[in-house]
């Protein structure tokens, strides 16, 4: 090759060069302009409407109801939903000279309480008071829930709905417990861990269930059967579980390439349009796991499934009611976490928060409510704990320093009820009360997609992502606040093992935890003079960032 038509082959691949890496900075930086005045598609905050907590007695001590009182008002939850509302410590069945007596006043506590708080029960009609249980009723949890019926318990838990209910109206007014919810039991698909019964055993108690509260008023609302994670396999297909069917998705290499299918959904409906039954909406525990009570070790080791699991399962849901006899039924989700592990550290860490964001906000339309499990790491399924981060689902741990995923769900509510723009890592909306604009951004990292954050990985590492956009139409001056929440801001945990993780932590060192956890990095910025407001800026892996109009 002569030196001149060197020199010219070289001009002509730079030309190329230059035009294909403008070609590429331009897709990569196609800018987003969205209109603040313009009318976007209304959505509801169901990531709001309910959240989780352990068993009803726990609701009975100050720091429960102080940590309750601190969700409602910045993470706006409705309603509230716990175990044990039968059990033996809130004594509803007393047995006084031979003779079965009601007994209300630790349940009407507990509810006073939290209707003076603004938050309303979702009614768990479980577990067995101890005269309805079968003899040496098998227990579940060290507060020795009972899950066994006897042949009798049917009609005497029928009896006692129905008491319940009627004390309710009774005591709150009927206008009051029409806005409430009545869920039969809790996931009595897992024999014998929560249900020591048939599937058949089950479905009667629903009916009776179903019965009962409806006979106090035909408008009260029930539903079921609040089964629990979704399966691949068939194991649930029978009267109780057949661990045998599971064994082929422990040596499947690729989980997330299975058919997922909720638990006993269908069999309850079909049996519900035969007895003629009602179902005002129904429930299950969509985690994005399977077998995953300890992440770590054990028989759910890496069985965690990819992070738009949640979608895929509601999809799912929201086909088999539309196809079965009650088509038009709210849909519950009456818990959801990261696992269904209360000793599963990552929810102590940030990761949890953009898991959080990213299932809630792709989830809009599918479902009429997502119930975090659970608000308060006040919480003794397995005891209490001997660290104050120990993996508890709550949001909030015991001392009630406020976690990562307590800020998803604080800079949730904040948006407002119509949306702008959504894409995979951007969420922008509006109130249709004042028209104030307020966006939401998230970095879940592309690398970390195919399994939701679960055990002692900080996963803090990861693809930065660019958020660029420009809002128009707005005033002048228009000032906006924007909050970010990252591995150094409110990132509780971090800061605690920083400390040396006090172990218990002084009434001093209580004091720094919470107001670091609370403090976020903020920053303030304002529309042009033209009334565009420029957003460009790094997220980096795992945060949060909240951009909020404020006048």
């Amino acid at each position: 090759m002569t030196k001149h038509a060197y020199h010219s082959l070289r001009r002509t691949l730079l030309v190329l060069s230059i035009t294909v890496l403008s070609c590429i900075e331009i897709h990569a930086q196609k800018p987003i302009k969205i209109d603040a005045n313009s009318n976007g598609e209304k959505f509801d905050h169901f990531w709001s409407k309910m959240v989780g907590a352990g068993r009803a007695n726990e609701g009975l001590r100050a720091g429960w109801l102080e940590q309750l009182q601190q969700v409602q008002e910045h993470c706006g939850f409705e309603y509230v939903r716990f175990h044990g509302l039968f059990h033996d410590d809130m004594f509803p069945v007393l047995i006084e000279r031979g003779k079965t007596v009601y007994n209300w006043q630790y349940i009407d506590d507990l509810f006073d309480r939290m209707l003076d708080l603004n938050v309303k029960p979702f009614v768990e009609l479980a577990f067995l008071p101890s005269s309805m249980a079968a003899e040496n009723s098998k227990t579940v949890f060290w507060w020795k829930a009972n899950i066994t019926p006897a042949k009798d318990s049917f009609g005497k838990w029928h009896d006692l709905v129905k008491a319940f209910t009627q004390h309710c109206v009774d005591r709150y007014g009927i206008e009051e417990v029409l806005t409430w919810y009545f869920e039969v039991w809790n996931e009595p698909n897992l024999y014998p861990l929560f249900w020591d019964g048939t599937k058949s055993q089950y479905f009667e108690l629903y009916k009776q269930s179903a019965i009962a509260v409806k006979s106090v008023d035909k408008r009260l609302k029930v539903g079921g059967p609040s089964t629990s994670n979704f399966v691949p396999d068939t194991r649930f297909d029978g009267e109780t579980i057949n661990d045998a069917a599971s064994e082929a998705v422990f040596n499947t290499k690729d989980i997330n390439s299975l058919e997922w299918h909720g638990v006993w959904i269908e069999d309850f409906l079909k049996y519900c349009q035969k007895e003629n039954l009602p179902v005002d909406f129904v429930t299950t525990h969509p985690y994005p796991t399977d077998y995953a009570f300890n992440p770590e070790t054990g028989k759910g080791r890496g069985l965690t499934r990819f992070a738009k699991s949640t979608k895929l399962d509601l999809e799912w849901l929201n086909k088999t009611i539309a196809k079965s006899a009650y088509p038009d039924v709210e849909i519950h989700l009456t818990e959801w976490n990261t696992s269904p592990s209360s000793r599963d550290e990552m929810h102590d860490r940030l990761p949890a928060a953009a898991y959080i964001v990213k299932s809630n906000l792709d989830c809009i339309g599918l479902t009429n409510s997502l119930a975090f499990w659970t608000f308060t790491d006040i919480f003794e399924e397995k005891g209490g704990a001997s660290s104050i981060f120990h993996g508890g689902f709550g949001m909030i741990n015991f001392q009630g320093l406020v976690k990562p995923s307590y800020h998803a769900y604080r800079m949730l509510h904040q948006l407002g009820n119509q949306k702008l723009y959504k894409d995979d890592y951007l969420f922008i909306s509006k109130a249709s009360s004042n028209g104030h604009i307020t966006a939401l951004a998230y970095n879940y990292p592309e690398e970390y997609i195919d399994a939701v954050p679960s055990g002692r990985n900080k996963r803090e590492k990861g693809t930065s992502k660019k958020l660029d956009f420009t809002l128009t139409g707005l005033e002048a001056n228009t000032m906006f606040e924007i909050e970010i929440l990252d591995k150094d801001h409110g990132n509780i945990h971090n800061f605690w093992e920083a400390m040396g993780k006090p172990e218990p932590p002084t009434r001093e060192e209580i004091k720094v935890m919470k107001a670091y956890a609370n403090t976020m990095k903020t920053v303030y910025v304002k529309a042009d003079k033209k009334g565009e407001l420029v957003i460009n800026r790094e997220i980096t892996p795992w945060s949060l960032v909240l951009i909020k109009q404020i006048n």
